[in-house]
């Protein structure tokens, strides 16, 4: 077998789970008109790179449409014009916090890593992400916060769970894994280990040392669960 075929042979083929929420809420919020055009694509995303960053900061309460056209220059017409409710802004953050991962997981795929290595790659992207991405950060807060009708925004962590189990039960199939690791229960205590790290970051030094820290915690977790 050449290099290459080895290469496709160890990738992994983990995906994440669609995340969901009731259709009937998203449609109560309201949805933004579709756009298409460069320029209006580009509005769009500046509305709502400046909406998460000020949810991140000020959380959703704290937070208002015209705090956002400040934000971007705008007056509030136009931010409405994208999203014509603030519960159209936040689930907009949060479905964009989302759409961040599968790219990542598709990055760490495409290196051709053994299952253990692409989980570590994921993560260690996932920490630079809630670290620089203002999306990410503004999604995680709201996520945390939960602030509008149940059901209206995705269960936190469940699609966590399921990526880290089926990359961790890859890893196990690979020998990659200690003997006696079960990767439904390593999958929970790593999301906890990952989620808990950045959340102690965010409230203690806003992220600017999430990097690091993940790092120290890789190490200990990965040498734990390692072959």
């Amino acid at each position: 077998m050449n290099a290459s075929s080895n290469m496709e042979h160890r990738k992994s083929r983990a995906a994440f789970p669609q995340a969901e929420r009731s259709t009937a809420e998203a449609a109560r919020a309201g949805r933004s008109p579709e756009l298409h055009q460069e320029r209006a694509v580009q509005t769009r995303l500046q509305v709502l790179e400046a909406a998460a960053t000020l949810f991140d900061e000020r959380g959703y309460a704290g937070t208002s449409i015209k705090n956002v056209a400040e934000q971007v220059g705008m007056t509030k017409g136009a931010v409405y014009f994208h999203y014509p409710t603030k519960e159209a802004l936040t689930i907009a953050v949060v479905e964009a916090h989302y759409a961040r991962w599968p790219s990542l997981l598709k990055a760490s795929q495409s290196k051709g890593l053994g299952s253990l290595d692409t989980l570590i790659d994921l993560l260690d992207q996932t920490a630079v992400a809630f670290q620089n991405d203002p999306i990410v950060r503004g999604g995680a807060r709201l996520q945390m916060e939960q602030p509008l009708p149940p059901g209206t925004l995705p269960t936190p962590y469940v699609g966590w769970i399921d990526l880290l189990r089926q990359l961790l039960t890859e890893a196990q199939e690979a020998g990659e894994l200690r003997a006696g690791i079960r990767p439904e229960a390593a999958a929970h205590t790593l999301l906890a280990t990952f989620f808990g790290t950045q959340h102690i970051s965010a409230r203690l030094d806003r992220r600017s040392e999430l990097v690091q820290r993940w790092s120290d915690s890789r190490d200990l977790v990965f040498y734990a669960l390692r072959a």
